[in-house]
């Protein structure tokens, strides 16, 4: 059971990785928002998809 669920969390993270890679931001950012993704799991999965997805452009905007 423990295995299906580290299937399914990674490919979770492998879909959120290219919706990142999408978004219209430096490659740099894109990069390390895919390591942290990468690094932090389901904690960093549910956070993207849920909070951060659709302000991200918007927030490195704001850096450049």
């Amino acid at each position: 059971m423990g295995f299906i669920i580290y299937i399914v969390g990674l490919i979770c993270t492998i879909w959120c990785v290219l919706d990142v890679f999408k978004k219209n931001i430096d490659l740099a950012w894109k990069i390390i928002l895919a390591v942290v993704l990468l690094a932090t799991s389901w904690l960093g999965l549910i956070l993207y998809y849920f909070w951060a997805r659709h302000h991200v452009e918007e927030w490195l905007k704001n850096l450049r």
